[in-house]
């Protein structure tokens, strides 16, 4: 794939970047450098191999999944001009 000075031009339009007309060749040639190095990662044969986070294996560091109300429901709400419980009381806004 090739970029000319029109998707040059086009691109720099969407990312909201003002480019001179002076700046849109080397731009291009920059643009299918980048393009020219995905197409050879696309010839890497990645068959068999896993996804992975990190080059060394680890394990993702897990909490149990219990709801609880943090135990500081009394600091949260001590600000508030009205509370009824550990709730804030808020003016009805619909009639």
């Amino acid at each position: 794939m090739s970029v000319d000075a029109a998707t040059v031009r086009r691109i720099a339009h969407l990312a909201r970047i003002a480019v001179a007309e002076d700046e849109v060749p080397p731009l291009q040639g920059e643009l299918n450098a980048m393009l020219a190095f995905v197409e050879q990662l696309s010839e890497v044969n990645v068959e068999g191999v896993e996804p992975m986070t990190s080059v060394t294996p680890m394990q993702m560091k897990k909490r149990q999944d219990v709801v609880n109300d943090g135990g500081i429901a009394d600091d949260i709400v001590a600000n508030a001009p009205a509370t009824e419980g550990h709730f804030f009381l808020v003016p009805k806004v619909v009639e």
